[in-house]
């Protein structure tokens, strides 16, 4: 039988933490998510989590996708994760731009239909320096691109695309780490923020 004491003591204890769930501030948001939400950015993300084991092994034909390094079912997850991250904090995607690998077309996937290009491919061996270096500047062309009004476009690329675009800052990019961009309207772009894949689940309320 429950005593008198042990039920006060319940309910002190039951009103304690409703004080302190109460007192708790809530995760602030940083202030480019209100940017986000409007539209008129570029997110440039690489691609997700891949098995470390295995290697593009066949790079002058990306039809062959069983000869490509896969995305693992955690890089598949956390892309899922992240799209779903974007629906409930209210950030529009309009253009999907992908790198022409699988493990791109596969992250980008979730936030809409895929749109894969050269030009934000990893180029390698195979490809001379102009190619790249083309790529490189086609990037940089794609963050200083306005999107359509009220969205945002999503980029999903390689580590050496992104390096070769934004420079050495970018050596430490993780994957499923995302680069916002916010075109000026003349062709150029300045870096916003940059975001990794775990924190976008962090910022719904």
């Amino acid at each position: 039988m429950i005593t008198i004491a042990a039920r006060f003591a319940s309910l002190f204890a039951l009103s304690a933490l409703c004080l302190l769930s109460a007192s708790l501030p809530a995760r602030a948001q940083p202030e480019w998510l209100t940017g986000l939400k409007a539209g008129g950015y570029v997110i440039v993300i690489r691609h997700g989590a891949t098995h470390q084991d295995q290697a593009d092994t066949d790079p002058l034909n990306l039809a062959n996708i069983a000869k490509q390094r896969q995305l693992n079912d955690a890089g598949r997850a956390k892309a899922q994760e992240i799209a779903v991250a974007f629906k409930k904090l209210g950030i529009p995607v309009g253009e999907v731009i992908t790198s022409q690998y699988f493990r791109a077309i596969e992250t980008g996937k979730p936030f809409g239909e895929p749109k894969s290009t050269p030009d934000v491919s990893e180029g390698g061996q195979v490809v001379t320096p102009i190619e790249n270096n083309r790529r490189a500047a086609a990037m940089r062309k794609l963050a200083g691109t306005v999107p359509a009004p009220g969205t945002n476009t999503v980029v999903v690329s390689h580590k050496p695309n992104i390096m070769d675009a934004f420079g050495k800052d970018w050596f430490d990019i993780r994957e499923g780490e995302a680069s916002i961009f916010k075109p000026d309207g003349a062709g150029g772009y300045r870096l916003v923020a940059r975001v990794q894949a775990d924190e976008w689940a962090k910022l719904v309320p």
